[in-house]
């Protein structure tokens, strides 16, 4: 839609006016260049979309939203590092404005280029929530890259100019890459195995021994690694640009700057993370970035990204100014309506994303399909998702828009959507979230089977639940076993290793007196508290590691766990590592040849899981029977078809999984009791029953390899599973 005259926007070189002729259309010619340090530069109207600053073979387009803003100006920079812009352009918005988007086309500008704005209008931040100040410098919101040599936090709080301490945007082409026919590997949901991480932290040890460590490179020359655990889909914390500057405060421990390390605060969403690239003062963010996507791809290996659109690292009302408060606060955020000068907190980060506003919505799928068309990503877990639930008002509603756009876009057809399904301030939707494709992580899953594991008594139904599929929570709303998302550990909490080490949480290292975190972890510590040298400690941890590994990988759902639990990786009880970006949370390398057993045994069981239909069915059991007459599932105790549903004391329990066609019967028995126990094992019309693995016994011989579990020791009658400890056996022809 081209501006309504053609009255001419401003250019000054050092904020002297220089005028500059345009015609309506950023194709059309002008009839003199504008004035500027840097030849070839003539200025035109512009379109309003797409927005963000999009190049193309002849100059950039720059659009941007804002409602109530009375000016704009665009900065043009020559170098990153630049303390004062070389062009600064003041759009006409006689010329420069149509509806509420701002735009105008700079000829002769190529990618590379850096950039940001100045917006003016009112600033009545109690009445309308207004917060413009022309003296802050924003970046794009669709900005493609950014750049933060310069960024000091501090002065974009409060009033005063921040332009020699800002960031800036950078114009990126997202033509010309070859992808070498790569698209998103589209691999079906019940397949899934997915391995959490974080980028930097995966290769910024020392020990990774990568050329580039803590980038997309480095994830690059760790892809053997994950080949080889056999892993299916890799999901990465926070990509999307973050503040790693912000200094939280400083550690009791040695006085060290804590940062934030997670990356759950999102600065530019549309924008990679800079300190993830190798070369990002040249633009490179897209290309490093899909390098990685394509790597992965190439292995087999799915990308799903962590998403924060719950809140911004704006913060509250003595938060910075970025780009959300200084292009238009009320639409963005959700305001306190007594005071508009507050933010509403439903993230507990400070400030709340108005996600059902109009604009705001169409940012965020944009912003989806951006990552999906041009990135080739294969999936999304949302940050508190329920927030995006609330309306214009922050109440939860029904059908709310943008999850509903997600839900129905056909650019996101095949994407997976992952939802946590909570938010801080206590809205819980496991089960209830709007729309079917949706996953959810199942909190329920991880509590039933913490607490199994650890020996708590009487909670066999539920245990029972969550390995089937969690059917209680989501056959009624006609969803599917592949709706949840099984986990035991995460970033956020407890690694596995420490699971089974720790009784208490220990988190002084982060400064806040051991309060942040959450109390009750639903561990248990095997009998000492942290590192022990006590051997008979040390091997019922390796066992427990393993009962949760085993029980994760032979549940109906979709698994996930966080890298390093393979190799024990610890956090030395730190549940709470958000600011921790050191050896604490970095990915320790000389751990996968310590516990190489350990590795070696998750690898062959997440190949099991793939081997085995029976343990991703993509629908709920149904009492179907197999022709050895196997139903698809039946439950045990000790005993044979009987689970004990109704024993308070109960500790134990066993099932059989039918194979259906050639595929192989599977037979598992858990007993979380301090004494070894007898189990009866069903006889199979036809076929004998071959022990997979033992958790019991010692690494090496836990296990049989996947290729050569014809070769496993036979089984029938009845089996004694040693005092906690699991099981399984495959049926053979």
């Amino acid at each position: 839609m081209p501006a309504s005259t053609t009255t001419k926007p401003k250019v000054s070189k050092n904020n002297k006016s220089a005028a500059a002729n345009g015609e309506i259309g950023h194709h059309q010619t002008l009839d003199k260049p504008a004035i500027g340090p840097i030849d070839g530069f003539q200025i035109a109207p512009g379109d309003p979309h797409p927005l963000g600053a999009i190049p193309d073979e002849g100059g950039v387009n720059f659009s941007i939203f804002t409602e109530p803003a009375t000016s704009v100006q665009l900065l043009l920079f020559d170098e990153h590092d630049d303390p004062e812009p070389t062009q600064i352009i003041d759009l006409d918005p006689g010329v420069n404005k149509t509806f509420h988007f701002w735009h105008v086309y700079v000829k002769g500008l190529k990618p590379g280029a850096h950039y940001a704005y100045r917006v003016g209008g009112p600033s009545d931040t109690s009445g309308q929530g207004h917060r413009f100040n022309r003296n802050k410098v924003l970046i794009d919101p669709y900005a493609r890259g950014n750049t933060n040599n310069l960024w000091d936090r501090g002065k974009a709080c409060g009033p005063d100019d921040n332009l020699r301490t800002s960031l800036r945007s950078v114009v990126i082409d997202t033509a010309g890459y070859d992808w070498e026919g790569d698209k998103p590997l589209n691999r079906p949901m019940s397949q899934t195995v997915i391995y959490e991480t974080h980028v930097g932290g995966f290769t910024k040890s020392h020990t990774s021994g990568v050329k580039h460590p803590g980038t997309y490179s480095g994830i690059i020359e760790k892809i053997p690694y994950l080949k080889e655990l056999g892993i299916t889909a890799i999901e990465l914390l926070p990509v999307f640009d973050f503040d790693d500057k912000e200094v939280l405060r400083l550690s009791p421990i040695d006085g060290t700057p804590l940062m934030n390390y997670w990356g759950y605060s999102t600065v530019s969403f549309f924008a990679p993370h800079s300190a993830f690239c190798v070369s990002p003062e040249e633009g490179k963010h897209l290309k490093e970035f899909r390098d990685m996507v394509k790597a992965l791809h190439k292995a087999g290996i799915e990308v799903i990204l962590d998403v924060v659109f719950n809140h911004s690292t704006e913060g509250n009302h003595e938060g910075p100014m970025i780009n959300f408060k200084g292009f238009d606060n009320a639409v963005y955020y959700h305001l306190v309506q007594a005071d508009k000068q507050y933010y509403m907190d439903y993230s507990g980060c400070g400030n709340t994303i108005k996600a059902n506003h109009p604009i705001t919505e169409k940012f965020i799928i944009d912003c989806l399909e951006y990552w999906v068309k041009e990135m080739h990503i294969d999936g999304f877990r949302f940050d508190e998702a329920v927030i995006l639930c609330r309306d214009e008002e922050g109440q939860p509603t029904l059908h709310p828009p943008v999850i509903w756009n997600i839900e129905l876009s056909e650019t996101l057809a095949h994407t997976k959507v992952i939802a946590e399904a909570w938010d801080a301030a206590g809205l819980y939707e496991i089960g209830f979230f709007p729309g079917y494709r949706w996953a959810e992580w199942n909190g329920k899953y991880r509590d039933a089977i913490r607490r199994f594991v650890k020996g708590d008594p009487g909670i066999v139904a539920d245990v029972a639940n969550r390995i089937a599929g969690s059917a209680d929570i989501y056959q009624h709303n006609s969803q599917l076993p592949l709706n949840s998302i099984n986990f035991i550990a995460c970033h956020d909490g407890f690694c596995l290793n420490d699971m089974v080490s720790y009784d208490y949480k220990h988190n002084e290292a982060n400064g806040e007196g051991n309060r942040d975190g959450i109390d009750e972890n639903l561990s248990w510590n095997c009998g000492w508290e942290g590192e022990t040298t006590d051997q008979w400690i040390d091997d019922l941890r390796k066992r427990q590691i393993k009962n949760f590994f085993t029980l994760l990988m032979v549940s109906q759902g979709v698994p996930m766990f966080i890298a390093g639990d393979e190799v024990r990786r610890t956090q030395k009880g730190n549940n709470n590592a958000y600011c921790q970006d050191n050896d604490l949370t970095w990915f320790d390398w000389s751990l996968v040849e310590k516990n190489k057993e350990m590795f070696r045994f998750f690898k062959n069981l997440i190949h099991y899981r793939r081997d085995h239909p029976c343990l991703h069915r993509p629908r709920f059991f149904s009492g179907q029977c197999n022709v050895r007459g196997l139903k698809d599932i039946d439950w045990h105790g000790t005993q044979l078809y009987n689970p004990g549903w109704n024993d308070g004391e109960a500790r134990v329990l066993a099932f059989t999984l039918a194979g259906f066609d050639e595929d192989p019967d599977l037979h598992v028995m858990m007993n979380m009791y301090w004494d070894p126990l007898p189990f009866e094992v069903p006889t199979v019309k036809g076929r004998s029953w071959r022990r997979y693995l033992d958790t019991a016994l010692p690494m090496g011989e836990d296990i049989v390899d996947h290729e050569l579990k014809h070769t496993a020791i036979e089984i029938s009658g009845s089996y004694v599973v040693s005092a906690r400890s699991v099981v399984v056996l495959g049926s053979m022809g």
